[in-house]
Protein backbone atom coordinates (compact mmCIF):
# COMPACT_ATOMS: atom_id res chain seq x y z
CA UNK A 1 0.00 0.00 0.00
CA UNK A 2 1.37 3.57 -0.75
CA UNK A 3 1.88 6.31 1.07
CA UNK A 4 -1.25 7.80 0.31
CA UNK A 5 -3.42 5.29 1.10
CA UNK A 6 -2.21 4.63 4.31
CA UNK A 7 -2.78 8.14 5.23
CA UNK A 8 -6.43 8.22 4.01
CA UNK A 9 -6.98 4.66 5.72
CA UNK A 10 -5.73 6.14 9.25
CA UNK A 11 -7.22 9.62 8.78
CA UNK A 12 -10.58 7.17 8.09
CA UNK A 13 -9.96 5.15 10.99
CA UNK A 14 -9.00 7.67 13.39
CA UNK A 15 -11.86 9.75 12.96
CA UNK A 16 -14.14 7.26 13.18
CA UNK A 17 -12.82 6.30 16.08
CA UNK A 18 -13.25 9.85 17.67
CA UNK A 19 -17.12 9.47 16.29
CA UNK A 20 -16.37 12.95 13.77
CA UNK A 21 -17.81 13.49 10.42
CA UNK A 22 -15.51 14.36 7.83
CA UNK A 23 -17.03 18.78 8.66
CA UNK A 24 -15.80 17.95 11.84
CA UNK A 25 -12.62 17.15 11.04
CA UNK A 26 -12.09 19.87 8.83
CA UNK A 27 -13.35 22.12 11.37
CA UNK A 28 -10.75 20.89 13.94
CA UNK A 29 -8.37 20.94 11.33
CA UNK A 30 -9.18 24.26 10.04
CA UNK A 31 -9.83 22.80 6.45
CA UNK A 32 -12.49 22.30 4.09
CA UNK A 33 -14.63 19.27 4.27
CA UNK A 34 -14.60 18.78 0.27
CA UNK A 35 -10.05 18.33 1.01
CA UNK A 36 -10.85 16.23 3.99
CA UNK A 37 -13.31 13.87 1.76
CA UNK A 38 -10.22 13.92 -0.97
CA UNK A 39 -7.48 12.97 1.43
CA UNK A 40 -9.91 9.55 2.28
CA UNK A 41 -10.92 9.04 -1.22
CA UNK A 42 -6.97 9.41 -2.05
CA UNK A 43 -7.91 12.03 -4.82
CA UNK A 44 -5.43 14.64 -3.04
CA UNK A 45 -2.19 14.94 -2.39
CA UNK A 46 -1.71 16.74 0.90
CA UNK A 47 1.33 18.63 2.04
CA UNK A 48 3.36 18.06 5.11
CA UNK A 49 1.96 21.17 6.40
CA UNK A 50 -1.51 19.74 5.99
CA UNK A 51 -0.80 16.21 7.17
CA UNK A 52 0.12 18.01 10.87
CA UNK A 53 -2.92 19.85 10.75
CA UNK A 54 -4.77 16.57 11.01
CA UNK A 55 -2.42 15.10 13.26
CA UNK A 56 -2.62 18.05 15.71
CA UNK A 57 -6.83 18.01 15.21
CA UNK A 58 -6.83 14.34 15.68
CA UNK A 59 -4.41 14.50 18.66
CA UNK A 60 -1.57 11.68 17.20
CA UNK A 61 1.65 12.09 15.89
CA UNK A 62 2.15 12.30 11.80
CA UNK A 63 3.56 9.06 11.86
CA UNK A 64 0.66 7.61 12.75
CA UNK A 65 -1.44 8.83 9.96
CA UNK A 66 2.00 7.51 7.91
CA UNK A 67 2.39 4.21 9.34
Amino acid sequence: MDVRHRLAANVKRLRKERGWSQEALADEAGLDRTYVSGIERVVRNPTVTVVERVAVALQCQMGDLLD
